[in-house]
């Protein structure tokens, strides 16, 4: 199973990134390459990504299997300021040298909010933008991440996201990135996932999943809200969750956690270890308190 969770990039960058990910039991991680809120980035130092990538090979992390995320700020489905557009694109593009330079393979984005677009104007500026990014010499592989449906976003079913990968020239470096709990919140009943992914192969192909966010719940089926919550905590529940990662089609696809830390403590050693275990963990608010307060 190839297991992480999103962790820090800030101190020591890459390398902290995955001394950080090998504490959790992780062979995988995701990270952003500088704070997800702004633009502020430091210069990407190329001894500390060597020794990264030695450090990784030394505690058995794929590099290949690595995931960033693009920034929040980016929003490439509103033009109504073209200002601001034009920088989301530039901004995009600067993320990618960024994630080339770091060895990183695949970046997670999310679609974009179409404010006071129609969603086929919002899709149309989302191709636009992509095909102005993607070229033949993009090494980055770009995955539109599977959105809840909150407010005006984009990207909250299959075909939304089919669109906009119908319209990029450059096919072969674009993907798509599940999110379990931003599927229930628009939704995808996950008691009927293999139903879920036989559409998404009809549509799209089922090879395009590159990543999936493993995270649980707080609202209803379908309440188009995005609010995540800790491995069988939500209204998904843990062995639902348990057949998403352990689908026998997405075995080599990397799982990813975003789950709430719990009181300022990561809670993900854990929910990694329950997920290797199979086994809900009843107790893990108190088990992660009483270790990090401990340590």
């Amino acid at each position: 199973m190839i297991i992480g969770s999103h962790v820090s990039f800030g101190g020591k960058g890459l390398l902290g990134s995955a001394t950080e990910a090998v504490s959790y039991g992780a062979n995988t991680f995701m990270c952003y390459t500088g704070a997800p809120q702004n633009t502020l980035r430091k210069p990407i130092d190329e001894e500390s990504v060597r020794k990264a990538h030695e450090y990784m090979q030394e505690n058995g992390i794929n590099p290949e299997n690595i995931i960033c995320h693009a920034p929040y700020i980016i929003n490439l489905a509103n033009k109504s300021k073209p200002e601001a557009w034009e920088f989301s694109v530039s901004f995009l593009k600067q993320e990618l040298k960024r994630c080339e330079a770091l060895g990183i393979k695949y970046i997670v984005l999310h679609p974009g909010s179409a404010v006071s677009h129609t969603k086929e104007e919002a899709l149309e500026n989302i191709c636009d933008a992509l095909n102005d990014i993607i070229n033949v010499d993009t090494k980055v592989m770009i995955l539109l991440e599977t959105m809840a449906g909150k407010g005006t976003e984009c990207g909250r079913n299959v075909e939304e996201i089919k669109n906009i990968l119908d319209n990029i020239i450059f096919k072969d470096k674009i993907g798509v990135c599940l999110d379990t709990c931003h599927l229930h919140d628009s939704g995808i009943d996950l008691t009927t996932f293999d139903e879920y992914l036989e559409k998404f192969h009809e549509l799209i192909g089922i090879h395009k999943i590159k990543c999936i966010h493993i995270n649980d719940s707080l609202n209803q089926l379908g309440s188009h809200k995005d609010r995540h919550a800790n491995l069988g905590y939500g209204k998904i529940g843990f062995n639902n969750l348990l057949s998403v990662i352990y689908n026998e089609k997405l075995k080599d696809v990397p799982k990813i956690l975003e789950t709430p830390y719990i009181n300022n403590y990561p809670p993900y050693k854990f929910e990694i270890e329950a997920i290797k275990n199979k086994e809900f963990d009843d107790n893990l608010f108190k088990r992660v308190e009483d270790y990090y307060k401990n340590l």
